[in-house]
C-alpha cells in the first residue's frame, strides 16, 4: 500500500504470477527434438520451466507409439495427473506426438481431464491450442499430414529450449516412404518431406554462432534426404533457387539427376565453421550409398559412428518385414562402410520374435550378429502396433516365453562383441566431448568419443560441459569406457548461463 496523490491510501495490484510448464518425453530423438520445440513455444508464450512436474501449470506429454508399452506408460501417467488436476483444477494437461496422432479422440475418452490433444503435424500450434482450451474447453486438433510449403511445420523451424548448449538436433526431413511391416511411423508422421538444403546449412551456421559444436541430423530415413527435392526440381527449368533447394553441387549438374542429397549435406554441414562433430540417425541399410560412406570418410567433422538397423538376419523374415535387403546385402554394405571409414563403430536395432520367426530364422540372426561384431545394439521383443501389417498376423505370433529365451541368447552374443570392441580401445588416446557430471558420483564426469562411446573420468579443472579433451582409455565395461585426462584441448564455445535473481 502507499499514499495516492490525494492523500488516500491505495492498494497496488499484485503482479500476475508467471505460469510454469513441464514437458515429459517418450520415445526417440525426433520426439526429444519436438519436446525442445514445444518448450520453446511455451517460453515464447511467456511461461517458464517448472521446478517439478507437480508444480507446473501446464504439463505436456509428448508421446511415442513404436512399442506396446508406450500406451501403458501414457495412460498410467494420465492416471496420476488426474489426481493432480483434482487438487489443482487450473492445471492444463496436453498430449502430443505419435500416440496422439494415432489414438486421437480415444485419449480424451479414456482421460477426460486432458485439455489438449495434438499430433505430429501441428507441433507449432501447441501454445495456441492451450490458450484456446483455457478459453473454450478441451481441444483435439489432429492434422492428416504436414503441408510441404509450411515451414513452421518442421520442428527445427520453431523456437527451442535446448537442454544442452553445446549440442543440437537438426531435423532434415519428416515422414517416411518405406513400408516396414512392424512400423507405425509412416501412418503417424506421413510421407517423406525434406527441408531445403540452404535452410539446413543456415540453421547449422546459426547454431555454430550460438556456441554449438556438435549437431545430430535427424530423419526417419536420413539416407533418402533430398530425393523428393530433386524429384520436384527435375520437372521444372533450372533456376537461381536450385542451389538453395538442393545444394550447389546438384544445381551445377546439368543432368539434374534424381538422387538423394544426404552425402552433399553431410559435407556442407561438416564444413560449417565451429562445428567439430556431425552425427546422424537413422539410416536405412537399403539406401546406404557409397557417396555417403565417402562423405563420412572425407569430412573431418563427421563422426566415425554408423547406426545401421539390421532387424533380422533371416532373409525370410526380412522379406516379411519389407526391409528391401537380404542378410548378405546388409553385410556387404556394412563391410564397405568399415573398409571406407577408419575406426568405424557400428550399432544396430534387432527385433526378436517377429510374427512367424522360426528357430532357424533366429539362428540366422545370431549368425549375422556374430559376424557383424557390433559395438552396441538395441534389441527388442516384437510388440504389435495397431495399424501395422505385422499386428494383423496374430496367428503367427511367437510365444512370449520363446521370445524371452531367444532375447537372452541374442544379448549374450551382443555383450561378447561389445566387450571385445570396448576392450580393444584400452590404452588408446581418444577425443572426448564432456557431456556433464556422471551419474556415478560428483567426483566424475561423463564424455563421449567420436565413436559415440560414453567415457567416465575423474572430474578436473577445465572439464566443463561442452569442453573437448584428450583422454587415455584405462578400462572398459560392456557399455562404457573409463579414462584419465591428458589435456583439455578446447573450452566450451557456448556462453555460460548465470542465474540472475531479481530483487
Amino acid at each position: 500500500m502507499g499514499p495516492s496523490l490525494f492523500g488516500v491510501t491505495s492498494t497496488s495490484p499484485e503482479p500476475p504470477r508467471t505460469r510454469t510448464y513441464a514437458v515429459r518425453t517418450y520415445g526417440c530423438q525426433m520426439n526429444e527434438h519436438d519436446s525442445e520445440r514445444i518448450a520453446g513455444l511455451l517460453e515464447a508464450d511467456g511461461l517458464v520451466a517448472a521446478a517439478s512436474e507437480s508444480e507446473a501449470d501446464v504439463i505436456v506429454l509428448n508421446t511415442c507409439c513404436i512399442r506396446e508399452n508406450a500406451d501403458n506408460k501414457l495412460y498410467g501417467a494420465l492416471g496420476h495427473l488426474k489426481a493432480l488436476k483434482a487438487e489443482r483444477p487450473d492445471v492444463q494437461v496436453a498430449v502430443g506426438g505419435c500416440l496422439a496422432q494415432k489414438d486421437r479422440d480415444l485419449i480424451q475418452q479414456r482421460a477426460a481431464h486432458v485439455d489438449v490433444v495434438f499430433g505430429t503435424h501441428n507441433v507449432q500450434r501447441a501454445a495456441e491450442l492451450l490458450a484456446e482450451a483455457r478459453q473454450h474447453g478441451p481441444v483435439i486438433e489432429i492434422l492428416e499430414e504436414t503441408a510441404r510449403d509450411d515451414a513452421e511445420a518442421f520442428p527445427s523451424a520453431l523456437p527451442a529450449r535446448r537442454d544442452a548448449d553445446h549440442s543440437a538436433w537438426v531435423t532434415i526431413q519428416v515422414g517416411c516412404d518405406n513400408s516396414c511391416a512392424f512400423c507405425i511411423v509412416p501412418a503417424v508422421r506421413g510421407p517423406e518431406i525434406s527441408r531445403p538444403f540452404g535452410e539446413l546449412v543456415a540453421e547449422v551456421e546459426g547454431l555454430a554462432a550460438d556456441g554449438v559444436t556438435e549437431v545430430t541430423l535427424l530423419g526417419q530415413n536420413v539416407n533418402s534426404y533430398g530425393r523428393d527435392l530433386t524429384t520436384r526440381l527435375r520437372t521444372i527449368d533450372a533456376g537461381p533457387a536450385d542451389a538453395y533447394e538442393a545444394g550447389a553441387d546438384w544445381a551445377a549438374d546439368d543432368r539434374r539427376r534424381l538422387r538423394p542429397l544426404f552425402a552433399d549435406l553431410l559435407t556442407a554441414v561438416g564444413d560449417v565453421g565451429g562445428i567439430r562433430r556431425v552425427r546422424y540417425t537413422s539410416p536405412h541399410p537399403k539406401d546406404l550409398r557409397p557417396e555417403t560412406v565417402a562423405a563420412m570418410a572425407q569430412s573431418p567433422a563427421v563422426c566415425e559412428h554408423l547406426h545401421l538397423p539390421l532387424q533380422s538376419g533371416s532373409d525370410r523374415v526380412l522379406g516379411a518385414m519389407h526391409r528391401g535387403y537380404t542378410a548378405e546385402r546388409y553385410l556387404e554394405r556394412l563391410a564397405a562402410a568399415r573398409a571406407g571409414i577408419d575406426d568405424l563403430a557400428v550399432s544396430t536395432d534387432i527385433i526378436v520374435g517377429f510374427p512367424g520367426e522360426t528357430e532357424d530364422d533366429f539362428e540366422r540372426t545370431l549368425e549375422v550378429v556374430a559376424e557383424a561384431e557390433y559395438d552396441s545394439a538395441y534389441a527388442f521383443v516384437f510388440s504389435p502396433r495397431p495399424g501395422t501389417e505385422a499386428a494383423e498376423r496374430q496367428d503367427e505370433f511367437v510365444d512370449h516365453a520363446v521370445c524371452v529365451e531367444r532375447f537372452e541368447r541374442l544379448q549374450a552374443v551382443l555383450r561378447r562383441s561389445s566387450r571385445r570392441r570396448h576392450e580393444a580401445r584400452v590404452g588408446r588416446i581418444e577425443e572426448v566431448l564432456v557431456e556433464g557430471p556422471a551419474k556415478r558420483g560428483p567426483d566424475q564426469v561423463t564424455g563421449r568419443t567420436r565413436q559415440n562411446k560414453p567415457v567416465h573420468l575423474p572430474a578436473a579443472e577445465g572439464l566443463r560441459t561442452g569442453a573437448y579433451a584428450e583422454v587415455r582409455i584405462t578400462a572398459a565395461g560392456g557399455h562404457y569406457l573409463f579414462g584419465e585426462l591428458l589435456e583439455v584441448t578446447a573450452a566450451p564455445a557456448h556462453r555460460r548461463r548465470i542465474p540472475v535473481a531479481s530483487a
